[in-house]
């Protein structure tokens, strides 16, 4: 047995059934056991190794499970850093094993030699450690999985090529050898009591109590709403939690932040109780003023507690076994008007969201793409979404209820998880439908070419449904929007301005299918055909840039300094006028629509309906 078909046999005893990688001369001799082992586990061949990275991250994030992911040495590892951040920003455990030159020529400037530990020192920090002989394993792999699960983190395992090569021996029972063993052990932190007892009484002193969620909150679904009723309160989500709780609840305010809700604006900065559960959502302007409220703060992490606001009490424990210690401490509150008017925001923000994708856009308004989407989403789907424009969408109109999951780059925002990410997930949960929101621009960095990989594997898939949807128009339309409300600068066109590609076409070309959509009243039928479709299917949305992704509840001074852009020759100032208009319009007419009527098909003329 080599060394290389020990660490595959290592990975199958740790349960890992995929490994994300492209092959490169850095890790030849584990290609060759691979060869061995028959495919076990499974090597998943992305096209770039920044996209295993984001897949082993994708598969992670939807399957609980650690996500591996594997690239030859020099550039193959380089490739790999991006993906690993935003494993580790999101705290998602994720294994990566890399090829290194053989170590005889390690230090003499040889081809593709570059210093893995100094440059996966960062991003790996927990742990990251190379095998320079056989009897470092098993320990090396076991650690970096116990690390990856424990702390929810990156791992890096670097294995020089001719280290894979050599005969295998264990550990002996000898003086500085690490012998090893299997598992990780099922543990629930929980706080002290004395803590827990300091926090119901924080709680309980409140009148008008916000909860804020996130991903850390997700085993804790329905502790958190015995908590929320029982305390009349309301509950925002950050976006790395937008899946922990339904958002048809009708205490459920949404996401929170720039690219959060009206309600969940308000319920900040409303309230005079703030707890927050499993997030550490970075925008601090958008919690409550730092004298408004009294803070209590849940996270299992001590090293994440406290941060963001200046809590009261911090309790450091698993989000569910410390809600049910608190809970019977809390008492029902009886007056129920801050609920009431909870409720009530959240109803009329649903009517401001209908009106929002049915106002008119030339050719088609993306808030009306995602909204059609909405009430046709599976109960079993997993929903990704890319950073830009599209992650606005997403936040505001999709409604993930039930067993609905979702996720995207949440701290580090980077450009191009949106397809991959849903590949990982395809390869998590075969039996369910995935769907990616994707603006042109991710789909252009990264997105078209992983539908290659999508082509490649769709069929071992019992569910073949893989739809990405883009929005494509033909504009970095985040940034275009960001420079005009925080710099008031207009669009500058030659970084901004992105060519027009045939998307479905080019799916159709590798044995996908795809429709290019132009007009209105196309949209809903391309959803219906994309999720009764026998394969992935690219659905080419041609959306308007000039419907603003700006908070809901823009500060005065970004809306002068949008203003500001328009005045300098923005390229789109009509538009932007009459679409920000239009969007604002929404959130003050009175009254209700029956649903969100297709823009300019059949909708009331009236102010309730077509603007």
């Amino acid at each position: 047995m080599k060394v290389s078909d020990y660490i595959l046999q290592r990975l199958r005893e740790w349960e890992v059934e995929h490994v994300f990688a492209y092959a490169g001369d850095g890790i030849n001799g584990l290609l060759a056991a691979w060869g061995r082992a028959d495919d076990d586990p499974k090597f998943v061949q992305s096209r770039h190794e920044e996209m295993s990275a984001f897949q082993a991250v994708g598969y992670a994030k939807f399957s609980g499970k650690v996500g591996v992911c594997a690239a030859t040495s020099g550039p193959g590892a380089i490739h790999l850093l991006n993906g690993l951040y935003d494993a580790k920003l999101d705290h998602v455990p994720v294994v990566a094993l890399v090829g290194q030159t053989n170590r005889s020529a390690m230090g003499g400037s040889y081809q593709q030699e570059v210093d893995l530990q100094n440059l996966y020192k960062d991003v790996a920090s927990d742990f990251c450690e190379t095998v320079t002989v056989p009897e470092q394993l098993p320990n090396l792999i076991d650690r970096a999985f116990r690390t990856a699960y424990a702390r929810r983190t990156v791992t890096a395992v670097i294995i020089p090529a001719d280290v894979q090569e050599l005969d295998y021996s264990p550990p002996t029972h000898a003086f500085k050898m690490v012998p090893s063993s299997m598992g990780l052990g099922q543990y629930a932190p929980v706080p002290a009591d004395a803590d827990v007892q300091r926090a119901a009484e924080v709680l309980n002193a409140g009148e008008k109590v916000a909860v804020l969620i996130g991903q850390g909150a997700r085993g804790a679904r329905a502790e958190v709403e015995e908590l929320a009723d029982v305390l009349g309160a309301g509950v925002a989500k950050a976006l790395l939690g937008k899946d922990v709780l339904p958002d048809d609840l009708p205490f459920v305010t949404g996401a929170i932040g720039l690219l959060g809700t009206r309600p969940s604006y308000e319920l900040m900065q409303g309230c005079d109780t703030l707890l927050m559960i499993g997030s550490s959502f970075p925008y601090t302007q958008f919690m409550p003023e730092l004298d408004q409220a009294r803070g209590v703060q849940i996270d299992i992490d001590p090293h994440m507690i406290g941060l963001r606001y200046p809590f009261e009490v911090n309790l450091v424990g698993d989000a569910r076994e410390t809600l049910r210690r608190l809970l019977p401490h809390l008492r029902r509150k009886e007056k129920r008007a801050w609920r009431e008017k909870v409720e009530k925001d959240v109803a009329r923000w649903w009517e401001v969201m209908q009106r929002r994708a049915a106002v008119d856009a030339d050719p088609i308004n993306p808030e009306y793409v995602v909204h059609a989407l909405d009430g046709r989403l599976p109960d079993d789907a997993i929903v990704t979404a890319d950073s830009g424009s599209a992650a606005n969408w997403y936040a505001r109109h999709l409604r993930l209820r039930g067993r609905m999951r979702g996720s995207l780059s949440g701290t580090l925002a980077t450009m191009g998880p949106g397809v991959p990410y849903a590949i990982g997930a395809k390869f998590a949960h075969p039996e369910r439908p995935a769907i990616a929101l994707v603006g042109d621009g991710a789909m252009q960095m990264n997105g078209m070419m992983e539908m290659v990989t999508a082509a490649k594997y769709w069929q071992q898939w019992s569910d073949p449904r893989l739809i990405v949807a883009v929005l494509n128009n033909r504009d970095l339309n985040q940034v275009t929007w960001e420079m005009r409300a925080m710099s008031g600068a207009p669009q500058f066109e030659e970084s901004q301005a992105i060519p027009d590609l045939p998307y479905a076409e080019i799916a159709q070309r590798i044995g996908l299918e795809g429709v290019r959509v132009e007009k209105p009243e196309q949209v809903e039928t391309a959803w219906d055909r994309a999720l009764a479709a026998d394969r992935p299917f690219v659905i080419d949305f041609r959306t308007d840039p000039a419907v603003p992704p700006i908070p809901p509840h823009a500060e005065l001074d970004q809306i002068e300094a949008a203003a500001s852009a328009i005045l300098r020759g923005d390229s789109d100032r009509g538009s932007m006028v009459k679409q920000g208009l239009k969007a604002k319009m929404q959130e003050m007419l009175p009254g209700t629509r029956r649903r969100a009527d297709r823009p300019g098909a059949g909708a009331d003329d009236s102010a309730e309906g077509r603007s």
